[in-house]
């Protein structure tokens, strides 16, 4: 991946992102759902030269998930809410079982 500024302008050939269009039609909803999620700052699209929003593949996995809730009757607010702290927790739940592995490898053992 290629920045070509700090302000999440991408270059389409160097990032593997879908279009706004591309990205409603994978998640199977409307341009207009995926605009309700950036106002709800679940996601922010990234932007490319000519300033076309695109979706990374994380995102569309997140987008998939606030969609699922919405079609079991969430609201588009709280499943952004419920989304976020998912991942938070996902995130935290891996920071800490790489903090707690077990050393591999023959034990220390004691002479008595």
């Amino acid at each position: 991946m290629t920045a070509d500024d700090s302000f999440g302008r991408i270059d389409d050939d160097d990032y593997p992102a879908y279009t706004m269009g591309r990205a409603a039609e994978i998640l199977g909803t409307t341009p207009s759902f995926l605009r309700a999620l950036g106002d709800a700052r679940l996601i922010t699209p990234l932007r490319s030269k000519g300033g076309h929003r695109r979706y990374s593949r994380y995102q569309l996995r997140i987008a998939a998930r606030a969609r699922e809730l919405v079609d079991q009757g969430t609201p588009v607010d709280a499943a952004c809410r419920i989304v976020i702290l998912e991942d938070q927790l996902e995130e935290a739940q891996r920071i800490n079982a790489e903090n707690h592995r077990t050393p591999r490898g023959p034990y220390p053992t004691t002479a008595t």
